[in-house]
């Protein structure tokens, strides 16, 4: 009896685990921007052009990162990683992602400590910012199409907008506008289809929980200072920088202002995830151990929330009520990403090669579909070579 010929066609089938592996530690090495960047960066690599998710499941993962504290981006990617490749795949997607960073970021903190300045880093992130800026629009433009229905979900939206504008807490923008939808959905479906989102609510209020001070060494202290963060933040690196003003400036007097300054600063010009400010903030105070530790503890809790919420995120879409509470986290969240994306925008203002790169990217992401990281790539080198040629012509 012959033996089967071997199907050259099924050794060319890509390993879902490695494409997971592999497309982290890219994202990681080359995500700029912070979250808003970060997702839509995320949306034109696994919808648009490797099509593992739709539209609308993108979306609804969005939503229920939104609802669970966290730093967003992260926790997408290791969605991502978990609906791709399993429990492997959610380990590594979250580890692909994050230490490049977190080495980076231990690189700019020993020159940091040993030198006592920064790398000049300004040219690269003026370069880097008019391109971050479009890829979140481009984002906003194509969720946008799915998420908002017809003129009152715009109004919706355009409301969340403005509320965020003028300083309203996003928690409570995005659990007021997904309950709102949930009411009319409710409304809608008449009696017989009562379900509540008493369980989500209840997950949302534990994870508010705070861990009290304790006098332990000083590791340990680190490790439940960034635990309790990684527990209880919600919204963007804006939030994160009010509570480490909180807790390591004004409560304990570990940093100094114009540390924790430097500190975001280093956050927002590395690749990766704004959160390995953390990082930064560990090795000052207690040199590699503490940059572990204190990288552990602010980005653990994301792992546990993302397996623990992942198996739910469908059935919430089956339910024609808890339907309506994603649509309108979804309307929130994109409203949230607009308004990062006019406070980026601001800086703009007056800045003509900002403005050049901008057109420019535009151009290249809309009419000729350019890879984002390649954008990126190109606005940084731009950046430089303006600032460059600027102090040059600036010497006497």
């Amino acid at each position: 009896m012959d033996s089967p010929e071997p199907n050259p066609s099924r050794n060319q089938e890509p390993h879902p685990l490695r494409e997971v592996v592999l497309l982290f530690l890219r994202l990681g090495l080359t995500a700029f921007g912070g979250p808003a960047a970060h997702i839509s960066i995320m949306h034109d690599e696994v919808v648009k052009r490797r099509k593992w998710l739709t539209d609308q499941e993108f979306l609804d993962l969005l939503g229920a990162t939104n609802l669970i504290p966290g730093p967003n981006s992260t926790e997408m990617a290791i969605h991502f990683g978990y609906l791709r490749a399993g429990w492997k795949g959610l380990i590594l997607a979250g580890l692909a992602f994050t230490l490049p960073a977190t080495i980076i970021v231990i690189g700019f903190a020993w020159v940091y400590v040993n030198y006592a300045q920064l790398p000049q880093a300004g040219w690269l992130l003026n370069g880097i910012q008019p391109v971050v800026i479009v890829i979140i629009v481009q984002a906003l433009w194509l969720l946008g199409k799915k998420a908002v229905r017809g003129i009152p979900a715009g109004v919706i939206l355009a409301l969340i907008f403005a509320l965020y504008l003028v300083g309203f807490n996003p928690l409570l923008l995005l659990f007021g506008c997904g309950f709102g939808f949930l009411a009319w959905a409710y409304i809608k479906a008449g009696p017989g289809k009562n379900i509540t989102p008493t369980a989500l609510l209840g997950f949302a209020l534990l994870s508010q929980m705070n861990i009290l001070k304790n006098s332990l060494p000083s590791l340990w202290e680190l490790f439940l200072n960034f635990l309790k963060i990684g527990v209880t933040l919600y919204g963007s690196g804006y939030v994160l920088i009010a509570f480490l003003q909180n807790d390591f400036v004004s409560r304990s007097g570990w940093l100094t202002e114009q540390q924790l300054l430097d500190a975001v600063a280093i956050g927002q010009i590395t690749p990766g995830p704004l959160f390995t400010t953390a990082t930064f903030i560990g090795y000052l105070l207690a040199g590699i151990p503490g940059a572990i530790v204190s990288t552990l503890g602010i980005f653990l809790p994301s792992f546990v929330f993302v397996a623990i919420s992942s198996p739910f995120i469908p059935r919430l879409r089956q339910s024609p009520l808890m339907a309506g509470f994603l649509d309108g986290v979804n309307i929130a969240a994109l409203a949230l990403m607009a308004g990062v994306s006019l406070e980026l925008s601001r800086s703009m203002i007056g800045n003509p090669v900002s403005i050049i790169i901008a057109l420019m990217a535009s151009v290249l992401l809309f009419r000729f579909r350019v890879s984002s990281t390649w954008l990126i790539f190109g606005g940084a080198g731009i950046g430089f070579l303006a600032g460059l040629f600027s102090n040059l012509f600036l010497l006497p």
